[in-house]
């Protein structure tokens, strides 16, 4: 009796399939990726049913006007949708290992497995990484590489969207770098008023910064999310009034933030501590160090996928050593919808982010 095994083709896919969900429950990011444009990083795999280079995200603004009232006439009186789009287009990213074995002593599945723990890590810190740049990308360019020029651009389209330590008023030269420079280690700390001050200013911004729908952990729907570093949130953690909410006011039932898988909550914002939020050095009051944070409602983030993760083999010097490759074509992008009255895409805001700087004076 012959017994019944499944193709080597079936086997490759059903680890390229299991490779990719364990690389996204192993992102930190994964809780807030959904196909839904009420996710904080939106996901599109448009492309994997189609051919493309790239994929448009699109927002619709939510009526503005007051309609009519009893018997007003209402043709005639229709109000205008407002549509805006941002295309983004994907790359390819890949890595390897070679592994030097005998060629009869693997086979193709086992040598994907021996490779597995690498390229998983590896993958999971691209996403990791990747998501963090697009979180503080000026006009589409990481933050690192971005002109000073193109900083005083973003920063006089999202006026509303940006705070530079305690105060609005710190923004007022409309100069990025001369904004950060304001920022000192007394009063410019992520404090609770800070936060509150975040989020007044995105459900007041315009466009608003729409809010999350309701979900677990959170009592009203003006729900946020802050992904802060290390420092910031030491910073927060050690806020007097801060301390005696979480000492005396937290919930001691399902509502708590360990329930939510947050940090913290203050505020009804969720409170994310993201370590690898790199540290701006030196550009502060004095030189001292500032670092980004960033509170994100809605459509923070695209994620356009192509082709999800795929791996592939290949044998080096007559077989004595074999490679297994992992690819992937794909692009995070920081959201952007245009706010000018002749095109869809000029003088572009943050869609979905408020990002405040604060100082980040390491530990001494």
């Amino acid at each position: 009796m012959a017994d019944t095994s499944a193709a080597t083709g079936l086997v490759v896919q059903n680890w390229d399939a299991d490779f990719f969900m364990e690389s996204l429950n192993a992102n930190i990011f994964k809780p807030f990726m959904g196909t839904a444009k009420n996710s904080v990083i939106q996901v599109n795999e448009d492309l994997t049913k189609k051919p493309g280079d790239s994929i448009t995200f699109s927002l619709v603004n939510k009526l503005s006007g007051s309609g009519v009232t009893g018997n007003s006439t209402l043709e005639g009186n229709e109000e205008a949708m407002i549509s805006r789009s941002q295309k983004v287009t994907i790359d390819q990213k890949r890595n390897a290992v070679r592994v030097p074995v005998l060629e009869d002593q693997f086979s193709a599945i086992p040598l994907r497995n021996a490779a597995k723990d690498v390229l998983l890590d590896w993958n999971m810190e691209l996403n990791r990484d990747d998501i963090i740049n697009a979180l503080g990308s000026i006009l589409g360019v990481v933050y690192a590489s971005a002109s000073e020029a193109n900083k005083d651009i973003w920063l006089v389209d999202n006026a509303d969207r940006v705070l530079f330590g305690a105060l609005v008023a710190n923004a007022v030269s409309n100069d990025h770098s001369v904004a950060l420079a304001t920022i000192d280690n007394t009063a410019d700390k992520l404090t609770t008023a800070a936060l509150s001050l975040m989020k007044r200013r995105a459900k007041t911004s315009s466009p608003k910064i729409r809010p999350l729908k309701p979900r677990k952990g959170f009592v009203t729907s003006d729900s946020y999310v802050l992904f802060a570093p290390s420092l910031l949130v030491r910073d927060l953690a050690l806020e007097t009034a801060f301390l005696q909410a979480n000492r005396e006011a937290r919930n001691r039932g399902k509502l708590n933030p360990l329930f939510a898988g947050a940090d913290y909550i203050w505020d009804n914002i969720a409170i994310y501590e993201v370590e690898d939020i790199a540290v701006l050095s030196g550009v502060g009051a004095a030189g001292i160090d500032v670092a980004p944070c960033y509170l994100c409602g809605a459509q923070a983030v695209g994620y356009a996928v192509a082709k999800r993760p795929q791996s592939m083999e290949e044998e080096f010097d007559y077989g004595d050593k074999q490679g297994v490759a992992i690819r992937q074509w794909f692009k995070y992008e920081k959201l952007r919808f245009g706010t000018d009255a002749s095109t869809d895409t000029g003088d572009s805001k943050d869609h979905g982010i408020h990002t405040g700087f604060f100082a980040a004076v390491g530990d001494a």
